[in-house]
């Protein structure tokens, strides 16, 4: 019962040292001003009624190949028909983020107006133009518009095989010039559009020669009973037909299956041999006392590590992390992220990242100043840059790489200003606060037994008792734990998939924190049972490690997908290396809190005995 109860007493401490706040009125500060960033999202019906004959804004935003999401353009970078005037609606900051660029169109979609075959514009297209479009056509470009700031897509075109064709290839190119918008309303509310580019109405562009196009549309509109609140149900339907969902559920389920197995296996064998342990070092025999190896080392093990400043920096940062990612959770499941919500997601990131701040710079100054008197400014500097560091060098290549193409992903002078100014005058103070916080609120360290002036030598250790063997070991469990929702994930990130159950997420999300917590414990156990005293670092490494397996698994999905070309390459490995650093972060950040408080309480039982 010692040892289950040494389990119990970890968990519940692990639970209220990840979650203690730095001051109640920093928190207070956090949610006013999140809620205030926030408060205009979600999208309001009354904005959305109209009369018959009332316009409807449509708005064109990008086109690009459809195996590469990173790539895309503007809508008016291929020579369709546009205004004479081109007005770009007003961009907030997570729009310009995620690439989107809304425009005024020529298209008039009047509300309960139906239209055949319309006029859009009569356009010559020169040689150069044709050429355009066939490349587009070539690479599978799609488009994208916004009709009541509801999405839709449509292709430009299509490519045919045809023998006898004068093309060397034996390919036909054509160029859809007819776009069909089906309509659905209920009363004064749009509920639903589709846009259908139709394949009879097409023209020729296999040759560079300058051709005449007439570019129509139609749209027709008929009722239905969904309601304004559910209209946006219909893109959770397309991700969730019945045979994915149930072989998605099979294998959430079997995942949880799996996890509880062993987890309840490695609490059995961890359990029993601890209370060993326990029973030979209270009977008092010497010769069964020899083999408690890890009591020897008492005098060593609460020996803060090497680079103290750069461990606090990591505790720092992964804890900013940890509360970002529940903030995103909460987020979700209060439906201020949802499918096709422009920018959201983006801007989330970027104000809870910034208020969030003052978390890392608490967090590290107040684990530093518990054992050293002096320095703690320089953690609080390397926890602002810890991450922020790489991934500005990150972003700033990938920006280059955006603005040689022309794509929408590269980031305007003004957009750059701003997130400059977010963090010199939101994202640095926060930093400084939390840390002259954790400076003023510092505790001195406490351990159970007092430490050694001198570190004793460690043993030679075997090759798997060493760090990499344990790292593979630490991580490989959580990860195949989480490799079907990271698919599931992945597929959504880089592909068309829609992600819309939040609720697997967080509890996948759970088990790899909870896995991570058991794992890091008992490999902590069983390196100092050989008097291996350095267990700090290593236990971060051992948390942080399933890190490294969700990158190797990008490789296997972008080997497995049919992206191509430089641009969605530099993105697709530029911004997974950001998501699987901050990961290792947060799981390092766990590994070593649940490690520490374990070492902490079965030290405090050896004193106790």
């Amino acid at each position: 019962m010692a040892a289950l109860t040494l389990l119990a007493r970890a968990s519940i401490s692990l639970s209220l040292h990840m979650c203690k706040p730095p001051g109640m009125s920093v928190l207070l500060l956090f949610f006013i001003t999140l809620g205030f960033s926030f408060r205009f999202v979600k999208p309001s019906a009354d904005d959305h009624r109209y009369n018959a004959g009332d316009h409807v804004p449509l708005f064109v935003n990008k086109v690009g190949p459809l195996n590469n999401p990173s790539e895309t353009y503007h809508y008016y970078d291929l020579p369709f028909c546009h205004p004479d005037q081109l007005i770009r609606r007003k961009a907030s900051l997570g729009e310009v983020l995620n690439g989107d660029c809304l425009t005024n169109a020529l298209y008039e979609l009047k509300f309960l107006e139906d239209k055949i075959g319309e006029t859009l514009c009569q356009k010559k297209l020169k040689g150069d133009e044709v050429a355009k479009f066939r490349n587009a056509v070539t690479n599978d470009f799609y488009f994208q518009m916004y009709y009541d700031d509801l999405p839709l897509w449509g292709f430009i075109g299509k490519v045919e095989e045809e023998s006898w064709s004068v093309n060397e290839n034996g390919l036909k190119y054509y160029l859809f010039k007819h776009v069909q918008f089906d309509a659905l309303y209920n009363g004064n509310q749009l509920i639903e559009i589709h846009a259908f580019s139709d394949p009879n109405h097409v023209v020729d562009i296999t040759e560079d020669v300058e051709i005449s196009v007439k570019f129509t549309y139609s749209i027709f509109w008929k009722e239905t009973s969904t309601q304004f609140e559910s209209r946006m149900d219909k893109y959770s339907r397309a991700s969730l037909l019945p045979m994915h969902q149930q072989i998605r559920w099979f294998s959430f389920i079997n995942s949880v299956v799996i996890i509880v197995l062993l987890m309840g296996l490695l609490t059995m064998i961890f359990m029993r041999h601890l209370r060993n342990d326990l029973k030979k070092f209270s009977g008092g025999d010497e010769e069964e006392d020899k083999e408690v190896g890890w009591k020897y080392i008492h005098g060593d093990v609460f020996r803060y590590p090497p680079h103290m400043s750069l461990f606090c920096a990591v505790l720092g940062t992964g804890t900013q992390l940890l509360l970002q990612a529940a903030i995103l959770f909460v987020l979700a499941f209060l439906g201020v992220l949802y499918p096709y919500n422009r920018g959201a997601l983006c801007t989330s990131l970027v104000v809870t990242y910034a208020l969030t701040s003052v978390v890392a710079g608490y967090t590290a100054s107040s684990f530093y100043s518990q054992f050293v008197e002096t320095g703690w400014k320089r953690s609080v500097l390397l926890s602002g840059i810890l991450y922020l560091g790489p991934l500005f060098v990150m972003v700033s290549i990938l920006n280059a790489v955006a603005v040689s193409y022309g794509a929408t992903a590269a980031l305007p002078i003004g957009t750059i200003v701003v997130i400059l100014l977010i963090y010199a005058f939101v994202n640095i103070p926060l930093l400084g606060l939390g840390g002259l916080i954790g400076y003023r609120l510092r505790s001195e360290f406490q351990p159970p037994s007092a430490t050694k002036r001198c570190p004793r030598e460690i043993p030679p250790l075997a090759w798997y008792r060493k760090t990499p063997c344990q790292m593979f070991l630490g991580g490989l469990l959580p990860f195949s734990a989480i490799v079907l929702e990271l698919h599931h994930l992945y597929a959504s990130l880089w592909g068309y998939k829609i992600w819309t159950l939040p609720g697997i997420l967080f509890i996948i999300f759970i088990i790899l924190v909870l896995l991570t917590a058991m794992l890091s414990i008992g490999l902590t156990y069983i390196q100092l049972a050989v008097e291996d005293h350095e267990w700090w670092w290593r236990s971060l490494l051992r948390g942080g490690s399933t890190a490294i397996f969700m990158f190797c698994h990008c490789i296997y999905f972008y080997a497995r997908s049919r992206m191509s070309g430089f641009m969605q390459f530099s993105f697709y490995f530029g911004y997974n290396a950001c998501i699987c650093y901050a990961v290792f972060l947060m799981l390092g950040t766990i590994g070593f809190r649940a490690s520490l408080i374990f070492v902490r309480l079965i030290y405090h039982a050896v004193k106790s005995e």
